[in-house]
Parts: C-alpha cells; sequence; structure tokens
C-alpha cells in the first residue's frame, strides 16, 4: 500500500477494546475520530473488546459504527482485526465506511516502508494461545461459531474471556514479541520498522540491521493516569511521536 503525498499526518491506534461498560474511553475515542487533524487513520486491531459477529446491532454497537461511518466520509479509515475482533467480517467494514487490511500489511509511508500488524502472531512464546488462536483462526471454526444463535455466542465468548484472563494470571512471565521472528517479518518484506499492537507495552526496541519496532499504547480512559495514546507520522518531519488523546 503506497500512502497518497497528500497525507500530512496518519494516526495509528490499536487496543481501544471498546465496550458497553468503559464510557470514558468510548468518549476519548470517539472525541478523537470527529477532531484529529490526521489525513488517514489506521486501527490496527482489538477496536471491541470482544466481537461475536457482524450480527451485533445493540445500542453502543451502533454508536461505534455511527462515529467510524462519520470519521470515513471525512478521511480514510483503515482496520486490521485483532485477537479480540478477528470475527469482523465484510458486513460490518461495509456499515463502517471503513477499508479493511491483511495481517500483516507493508505500507509505503513517505521515503519509509513500514510493516502493520496487530502482533499477536509474534508473540510465539505464548504458545497455549498460539494454539488457540490456530484454532479459532480456521474457517471451520469460525463457521461453526457464526451459525450458533448470538445468546449463545455471548456465553461463549464470556467464557472464554475467563479463561483467558485465568490463563493470564498463571502466567509467571511476560509474553513478548519474538524479536528473531520480527526481524525476519522484516526482512521478507523488505521494511526497516514494525508497528504493531497487542502487548499493551507501548515502547520503541531497536532489532538491529538498521531494523526496528514501535509498540502502540492500549487505551484506558479510567487508569491512573489515563492510557489514550495515538501514535503519529507526519510528513514534514518524516518521524513518529506518540500523542495523549484528552479523557
Amino acid at each position: 500500500m503506497i500512502a497518497p503525498s497528500g497525507w500530512r499526518i496518519v494516526d495509528f491506534l490499536s487496543d481501544v477494546h471498546l465496550d458497553a461498560s468503559e464510557v470514558a474511553t468510548f468518549n476519548a475515542w470517539a472525541h478523537h475520530l470527529n477532531t484529529t487533524p490526521a489525513d488517514a487513520l489506521f486501527i490496527l486491531g482489538d477496536l471491541f473488546e470482544v466481537w461475536i459477529g457482524d450480527d451485533t446491532q445493540d445500542f453502543f454497537h451502533l454508536q461505534c459504527q455511527k462515529v467510524l461511518r462519520t470519521t470515513a466520509k471525512r478521511l480514510p479509515v483503515f482496520f486490521m482485526c485483532g485477537n479480540r475482533d478477528f470475527l469482523m467480517g465484510s458486513q460490518w467494514l461495509q456499515s463502517s465506511g471503513v477499508q479493511g487490511l491483511q495481517d500483516p500489511t507493508v505500507l509505503q509511508l513517505g521515503d519509509q516502508k513500514i510493516l502493520l500488524s496487530h502482533g499477536d502472531a509474534l508473540c510465539i512464546d505464548d504458545t497455549d494461545y498460539m494454539a488457540f488462536r490456530r484454532e479459532v483462526r480456521a474457517n471451520a471454526w469460525q463457521q461453526a461459531f457464526l451459525s450458533k444463535p448470538l445468546a449463545e455466542r455471548q456465553q461463549i465468548a464470556k467464557e472464554l474471556r475467563s479463561q483467558s484472563k485465568a490463563r493470564q494470571q498463571l502466567q509467571t512471565a511476560y509474553v513478548d514479541v519474538d524479536a528473531p521472528s520480527a526481524n525476519a517479518w522484516l526482512q521478507e518484506n523488505d521494511c526497516t520498522l514494525l508497528v504493531h499492537g497487542h502487548t499493551h507495552r507501548p515502547a520503541s526496541h531497536d532489532l538491529g540491521n538498521g531494523r526496528s519496532r514501535m509498540v502502540l499504547s492500549d487505551w484506558e480512559a479510567d487508569a491512573t493516569p489515563p492510557r489514550l495514546e495515538v501514535l503519529r507520522w507526519t510528513q514534514a518531519s518524516q518521524q513518529f511521536s506518540r500523542v495523549c488523546v484528552s479523557a
């Protein structure tokens, strides 16, 4: 994907985890989308806390869709599935005016080729999650899940989230992106920079050989201090900066 020369400002965000119970986070996200000076917006996964199918049509999700649709009329909005919303389908994308992205995607931005990813596929040391990921990303599993009634899918999603939280509490070591795998991805795609989310640990990492990765923040308006951060690229400087969004 080659960015048009007219893109002066580009915003990247991920792991917003929109949920009806997190009103302040929704308000901060909606305000940013309504007011950002960016010429394009990239959402790199886990926009929602959970997604159980494009037939989810409750009031909260319709509100989110309205915000996206309004923003997409003003600037292009791109979306890449994460580990929470990997069931996002073409119906939702079309209704929201959002353009889908494959994971990973190469973006030519100014003078630099950037590799965009949610990041979960690179956390290979988390063997339990990787096994789960292979299972739920299979077409057969997804077709079987989406064929179930909405109420049953909601219950299954609730149980899966409980299992995930319990597994995370039992982990004794934090699992990060595997550096050799990230380097291999960059080399295969002829890129020097990887931009990703998923790990909730915003930082910049030197991978050697002129390659690096930048990690996006998760969003939580009620945290102390609030975590509401966008990674912003500007054409004038050809560089990235971290911008804190108002709660």
